[in-house]
């Protein structure tokens, strides 16, 4: 039976479902790149928490860009190595709110897994709300899960892609870096990196679409998107390494748009690809 029918539940529909046969949590937390400061919380999780290694697991390791998507079987073996099993409902987190958590959703519905969603606030809001929590403690080995790729969506775009669709009219490029950082006023976290944005780009910080950790209200966010004047147009998103991408396609999904794609190199790879059109 489906349980899990919306990108994003609250801290109350987990703590009612927490027990659920079927429902697998995971903890999907990274390092923010452009912060040096450990969340205070790192230490805890959500009781019965597995942690979905972004990092280490579940990106490409043969690349030489952060956070690639990982080949399907890689993917599929990570997952059944958690005890994810394909009639799994799956609920991400991580420590700081609206981070990390839409990427991992995104993969799971690129790797074709419907019942998947991020939970909003992430553990700041499971323990704002006085819900339990438990130590991490040493990791847990599951029963291999039967989770299996049901197909691989075209929800990711290439530079050459890119590249095509920036001069499109059907088409839109949004970048969820900061205002400084898509201007090139502020400089990169990667210092190897040269600054400005993908011509015919917008941006809209990934923080926008945030208050207090949390996505705003659908009403907000439909507003938002409304101001760029995106109807039936491709939207592509882009951000440093392909995480906060995920945060505004996320809230672009909770508006209603369906045409939605992930620049999976963003700008750690177009800041140093040779010969690509930048502008300021």
């Amino acid at each position: 039976m489906k349980i899990i029918d919306t990108p994003l539940v609250s801290t109350e529909w987990l703590s009612t479902h927490l027990d659920h046969p079927d429902l697998v949590i995971l903890d999907a937390s990274i390092k923010k790149v452009t912060s040096s400061k450990e969340s205070s919380k790192q230490d805890l999780k959500i009781p019965g928490a597995r942690f979905f290694d972004i990092k280490k697991i579940f990106s490409d390791q043969e690349s030489d860009l952060p956070n690639m998507l990982p080949p399907s079987d890689s993917f599929e073996k990570g997952c059944r190595n958690l005890g994810i099993n394909a009639d799994s409902k799956i609920v991400i987190y991580d420590t700081i709110g609206i981070y990390s958590s839409p990427r991992a959703w995104w993969m799971f519905t690129i790797m074709g897994h419907s019942e998947v969603a991020v939970l909003d606030g992430g553990l700041p809001e499971w323990i704002n709300q006085d819900l339990s929590t438990e130590n991490k403690g040493n990791t847990a080995i599951f029963p291999i899960g039967s989770f299996k790729i049901n197909d691989r969506f075209k929800y990711a775009v290439n530079a050459d892609d890119v590249l095509f669709e920036m001069n499109s009219s059907d088409s839109l490029i949004i970048d969820a870096r900061s205002y400084g950082r898509f201007m090139g006023t502020d400089p990169e976290p990667r210092s190897d990196l040269k600054s400005g944005h993908i011509p015919n780009s917008l941006s809209l910080p990934y923080t926008k679409v945030l208050q207090d950790g949390k996505i705003l209200p659908t009403k907000e966010l439909v507003k938002l998107f409304a101001d760029f004047d995106i109807e039936n147009k491709k939207l592509i998103f882009s951000c440093g390494s392909g995480i906060t991408a995920c945060i505004i396609l996320l809230a672009a999904k909770l508006s209603g748009y369906t045409n939605l794609r992930v620049y999976d190199g963003s700008w750690t790879e177009w800041g140093q690809l040779e010969g690509v059109p930048i502008e300021c």
